[in-house]
């Protein structure tokens, strides 16, 4: 594999402090790309930047500061995202504008600046985070698997309205990872348990997702748009 892949690239990643996002924008940066996320530390020629990708202002300037730096945007990985899990009659408004406000509007918002800014270069790529919880039910997450099938719908409908533009936009959805994010959704015994329950015999790791969401950035996946790739030990396959 070319570990320059990316080189000449600029590369934004959302949710960039733990987990899943910030192993992606280190390997975005080890392949040869410029990299701006939320993430202090990434070695080479990168930079950090707050956001709140539920304020069209902060992803605005996010956007922005990326061009005025770098002078361009190549690739996206829309990752931030929130969990939620809980019976229905608990679910609460404040609980239910919050998760989609991050989960749905973040990655709406993040497209609407991105887009403009890869046209201006000919085109680009995007990833928007999803999870297995957009391809399946599950209960007592109702709230977390709504906005979950609402960025795959939305990655969709915006890859076939910029098809031919050049702007590939594509979603990642990974199964269960282990991460912070997942210690805090499942805590230790069922965590347990769910891993148990993977075909492949354990949980995946967040390399795992950054290489699937490289590969779709890349001219490798040139060809692909409008999908969802699924990452997840065969879980939903069973």
């Amino acid at each position: 594999m070319n570990n320059n892949r990316f080189s000449g690239k600029v590369a934004l990643v959302t949710g960039g402090t733990s987990g899943i996002g910030k192993t992606t924008a280190i390997e975005f940066a080890r392949a040869g790309a410029q990299v701006v996320a939320e993430i202090k530390k990434l070695g080479g020629d990168a930079a950090f930047v707050r956001t709140d990708v539920a304020k069209d202002a902060d992803v605005k300037a996010m956007v922005d500061f990326t061009v005025d730096r770098f002078g361009r945007l190549d690739v996206a990985f829309n990752n931030a995202g929130v969990e939620w899990k809980g019976p229905l009659d608990q679910a609460t408004e404040a609980e239910y504008r919050r998760v989609f406000d991050i989960n749905v509007w973040g990655v709406l918002n993040s497209m609407r600046h991105e887009i403009p800014v890869m046209l201006k270069n000919g085109g680009g790529a995007i990833v928007n985070n999803s999870s297995v919880a957009g391809h399946v039910g599950m209960e007592e997450v109702s709230i977390y698997i709504a906005s979950k099938h609402a960025v795959e719908g939305l990655t969709k409908s915006v890859a076939l309205e910029f098809a031919r533009q050049n702007i590939r936009v594509n979603a990642v959805a990974p199964g269960v990872i282990d991460t912070e994010m997942f210690d805090r959704f499942a805590g230790d015994a069922l965590g347990d348990q769910i891993a148990s329950m993977i075909p492949v015999g354990r949980k995946g790791v967040t390399e795992e997702i950054a290489a699937a969401v490289l590969y779709l950035c890349s001219d490798d996946a040139k060809f692909t748009t409008g999908t969802s790739l699924v990452v997840d030990g065969g879980w939903i396959a069973q």
